[in-house]
């Protein structure tokens, strides 16, 4: 198996993707390999030809950015069916060849375009958009996709590790402090208060369970890319069948992060053009928010300490209420 990097030759590059796809043409050369941005799961490559760019994609065995932390490198495979489901809707980018045995992935470049991440700064964001993103989700969540697709379980475990668990856990080795002080303190609620802990890790063997609904697992503003008035969405390598729901919760959560404004939780749920469990979105988006604060995945976000407190008290009342 070979694996790929930003310091991989050119034309150890250039005779793998000959012999084993037809992207390139016969007179198309590589002029430069670069990284693709700060991906947190894979390696992102763009390789820029004389006619063209694209996206190489390849999953480890490891989180990237974390190497301590096992990652399956089968991750890769239920990406490439995720993208080969959702095709026809033109929301996501063309796949372009996938080696199986390598993790590899090649992707359309999304040229000229940005992920939704700025939302944070902003603290807004269009309607227009949320009811794009809203209905996207919508053609996404397609029902009984594929009884074969893949389950991404190990994936999903240590997913549920960083949602469900570790921000509830006492000592799970993270210094809250260190990433702003009195954060520490705002945590301690959520790791104390049992009727809490009860209704989040019953969220979490829900998020466990096998549905019949086709999800992207990470609906999140750094997987929502724009380009002119379209928007794009990637980066589905949490996908599994599930429950709506979650990923209705997620979205919510991060809209509600970027604003400080409850308000947007309703307006998906009344958004969304089918039948949901609002108490569930809720449940999920409180989750999304607490975990974001008090856990290990922290957003490029800069919230004063009352602001994270309220936002904290406010997923404390969606779980409860």
């Amino acid at each position: 198996m070979i694996f790929f990097d930003e310091s991989t030759s050119i034309n150890v590059i250039t005779n793998y993707i000959k012999k084993n796809t037809s992207i390139l043409r016969e007179n198309e050369i590589i002029k430069k390999v670069e990284s693709a941005g700060e991906g947190n799961m894979n390696v992102v490559l763009r390789i820029k030809t004389n006619f063209k760019s694209f996206i190489l994609k390849q999953s480890r065995s490891h989180v990237k950015k974390f190497p301590h932390i096992k990652a399956p490198l089968e991750r890769i495979f239920a990406e490439y069916c995720f993208y080969n489901l959702v095709k026809k809707n033109f929301f996501s980018p063309k796949v372009l060849g996938f080696i199986s045995e390598d993790y590899v992935l090649f992707l359309e470049d999304l040229k000229k375009c940005r992920d939704l991440n700025y939302i944070y700064n902003s603290r807004k964001i269009d309607n227009d958009k949320i009811n794009k993103l809203t209905l996207i989700l919508h053609k996404i969540h397609i029902t009984n996709a594929n009884k074969n697709y893949p389950t991404n379980l190990t994936l999903r475990k240590l997913n549920h590790d960083h949602i469900f668990v570790l921000p509830f856990l006492k000592d799970n080795g993270l210094q809250l402090n260190n990433i702003q002080e009195g954060l520490e303190e705002l945590g301690i609620p959520f790791k104390e208060n049992t009727n809490i802990i009860r209704r989040v890790n019953n969220a979490g063997k829900n998020y466990l369970d096998t549905g019949s609904v086709l999800l992207h697992g990470d609906y999140y503003p750094g997987s929502w890319i724009e380009r002119n008035d379209n928007i794009y969405i990637i980066d589905p390598e949490f996908t599994f069948l599930g429950s709506k729901e979650f990923d209705l919760g997620v979205m919510s959560g991060h809209l509600i992060l970027a604003t400080g404004q409850i308000s947007y939780l309703k307006k998906i749920c009344d958004n969304y053009p089918d039948k949901i469990d609002n108490y569930e979105v809720a449940i999920y988006c409180a989750i999304e928010i607490i975990r974001r604060l008090i856990g290990y995945a922290q957003l490029p976000i800069k919230r004063s300490i009352s602001e994270k407190s309220n936002l904290l008290k406010l997923s404390k009342e969606l779980i409860i209420n």
